[in-house]
C-alpha cells in the first residue's frame, strides 16, 4: 500500500473481476458484502471477498479480521498492494455514507460501492477520500483480451 491518495480521477476495472465483486452482492441481496481489491505494478487485479461481521450487516460492513488479514498476506505474496475496499448497499444509493467516511481507515485507496437499491440494476460507482469527504472517479470497466 502506497501513502499517497490515488493519484488519478479514473479508476479501471477488468470487467471480469466486476463481474465477481457484482455476483458476490447478488449472492447476498440483504448484507453488505464486502472485500478488498488487489493491485500490482502489472495492473493485475484480485477481488477477495471478506465475511461481513458486523451485529446489523443489512445496513453496515465489518470486515473479519482474520480473513482481512488473509486478504493481506495473499496480496503480499502476489506482490500486490491494496488498490480498493468494496462494499455494497442493499438498499441505499451507491454513495458513500456518512458512517462509511467517518470509519474509512485507508484514505489513500480506491473505495468502491454496489448498490442493489433498484431490482434488476446494479449500480456500482468509485470514490477516493478528499479531506473529510470522498470525490466520485470514472469508473471505466476494461474489456481482458
Amino acid at each position: 500500500m502506497t501513502n499517497d491518495q490515488p493519484q488519478t480521477t479514473t479508476l479501471y476495472l477488468p470487467r471480469p473481476l466486476v463481474n465477481k465483486i457484482l455476483a458476490h452482492a447478488q449472492k447476498n441481496p440483504d448484507t453488505e458484502v464486502c472485500g478488498l481489491v488487489g493491485s500490482n505494478h502489472s495492473d493485475s487485479k484480485d477481488y477477495y471477498a471478506i465475511d461481513n461481521i458486523s451485529n446489523n450487516p443489512s445496513c453496515r460492513f465489518l470486515m473479519d479480521a482474520p480473513q482481512q488479514i488473509k486478504a493481506m498476506k495473499d496480496m503480499r505474496e502476489k506482490q500486490q498492494e491494496l488498490f480498493a475496499i468494496v462494499h455494497s448497499h442493499p438498499g441505499a444509493n451507491a454513495e458513500p455514507s456518512q458512517l462509511d467516511i467517518d470509519q474509512n481507515a485507508y484514505k489513500n485507496v480506491f473505495y468502491i460501492i454496489v448498490s442493489l437499491n433498484t431490482k434488476g440494476v446494479l449500480e456500482m460507482r468509485g470514490f477516493v477520500q478528499d479531506e473529510k469527504n470522498m470525490q466520485e472517479v470514472d469508473l471505466i470497466l476494461e474489456d481482458v483480451q
